[in-house]
């Protein structure tokens, strides 16, 4: 399918500039959301990979339910991944999961909220809902954030990410939709507040009929007219790698560029096709800046005082993939055509996505940029086109508060070696890369 026919019939709402908001921080962004609960009026949609038991995560979900108390009629749903809300985390100990906190939570109040658990495909390594956005009466706000403690910032560390606010009835409108129309109402998708939940075995053959329905959704809406005032918004949404609208924008995007490109993304393992067009701007003299997250900010990072899990080798496989894209381009690295940026704060940890062409165009998205993203899970993103720059400093300050933390890389020498790395993760990387294990890990992880 030619790449017209994917956005010739997708939405575009217009948007007043005052109307966008970015958060810097993920206290401000837990402080706006909960504020944002407990005045809603009409409805409160709630989509994310997971909504934790533990103090943030029961935190929202007790706001929520002390909304739908005061007013009963209020329209609440919560949607996260059916795989796993079902499992404990990983490393940890086997555990009945967060499904558990949602049954408990519908049997102590009166009136129940739903929790949709969403099946993007039949084992969860293979996909997952890694769809973005909470509305909330008639304003979405966008982050790649899930709901627990360190994306909420609760105690002591934190998940950095990117928070904006967009005040628009027509998308919030077109979010919902989606949300009721294309998910909720399949046969695939059950209420894990509720006790007798099938099996994914007995939802196997609905789950592929799923797939194949979301992989033919889009968003719905009018194309508006959008005048020298407004911005335009374009929401979008993909899985797999066929006929996806997020994954061409984002090739699009990366070709189209002329004078300027920041990607951010928390690991460095991109997909072929956009790696070549990353490639190709910086040879046509295009200024490519990369925003990743520094081995040690990594969410799978485990300190080396602490009890080795085989998952700690993966953010050193992606340092390695860094540092070997880094030495491939040294001179363009010397002459200033890329800029690496490394994030690193402390304890905390990055996760950070979203490209930014030319200064006029944004996307906000929760795609990693990462070949599990591209083929395997439910991703979406809003497209922001401005080419009058009314919210160049918006962003431009919100880049600024990235850059806060980030060290540049000036040489491909900057970057460790294996002969660096703890002796169990020399171990692991020799016999992953041995076995070719690498291939594999890099796709679905």
């Amino acid at each position: 399918m030619p790449i017209r026919n994917l956005f010739g019939s997708l939405p575009t709402f217009a948007v007043e500039p005052d109307h966008f908001q970015v958060l810097q921080s993920a206290l401000s962004f837990r402080e706006h959301l909960l504020n944002a609960i407990h005045n809603a009026t009409s409805r409160i949609y709630l989509v994310a990979l997971y909504l934790e038991n533990d103090e943030a995560g029961r935190e929202v979900l007790t706001a929520a339910y002390e909304a739908k108390q005061r007013n009963p009629e209020l329209d609440i749903v919560i949607c996260v991944d059916w795989h796993r809300a079902q499992r404990g985390l990983i490393g940890a100990e086997k555990a009945q999961g967060n499904a558990a906190m949602y049954q408990a939570f519908a049997e102590k109040y009166e009136h129940a909220i739903p929790v949709y658990g969403i099946p993007v495909r039949n084992r969860e390594v293979f996909g997952v809902l890694h769809l973005k956005g909470f509305v909330i009466d008639d304003t979405v706000i966008y982050s790649g954030a899930s709901l627990n403690n360190v994306y909420l910032h609760f105690q002591d560390r934190y998940r950095f990410d990117r928070y904006h606010v967009v005040e628009n009835r027509a998308l919030a409108n077109s979010m919902v939709n989606f949300i009721s129309t294309k998910m909720i109402q399949h046969a695939a998708v059950n209420n894990l507040a509720e006790t007798a939940l099938p099996s994914t075995k007995e939802l196997k053959s609905a789950i592929r009929k799923f797939r194949i329905s979301l992989a033919k959704a889009s968003y719905s809406g009018d194309k508006e007219v959008v005048g020298d005032q407004h911005i335009a918004v374009t929401p979008l949404v993909g899985v797999g790698k066929r006929y996806n609208a997020l994954n061409q924008k984002i090739i699009s995007l990366l070709a189209g560029a002329k004078q300027e490109i920041v990607l951010c993304t928390p690991y460095f393992n991109l997909p072929k096709s956009v790696l070549r067009e990353v490639k190709r701007a910086i040879k046509r003299g295009v200024k490519v800046h990369v925003v990743v997250g520094d081995k040690t900010a990594n969410d799978f990072y485990i300190a080396p005082d602490q009890p080795f899990k085989a998952i700690g080798g993966l953010p050193y496989l992606y340092e390695m993939n860094l540092r070997k894209f880094a030495r491939a381009n040294e001179s363009h690295i010397a002459s200033g055509g890329l800029s690496i940026h490394l994030w690193k704060h402390d304890t905390n940890s990055y996760h950070l996505k979203g490209l930014w062409v030319d200064g006029r165009t944004m996307l906000l998205t929760g795609n990693n940029v990462n070949p599990r993203a591209w083929a395997l899970d439910l991703e979406n993103g809003l497209l922001i086109d401005d080419p009058h720059q009314h919210l160049l400093a918006k962003f431009s300050a919100e880049f600024d508060n990235i850059y806060l933390h980030t060290q540049r890389i000036t040489s491909f020498e900057q970057i460790e070696v294996m002969a660096d790395y703890p002796v169990k993760i020399q171990r692991l990387l020799k016999k992953v890369i041995r076995t070719r294990a690498d291939r594999l890990l890099k796709r679905i992880l």
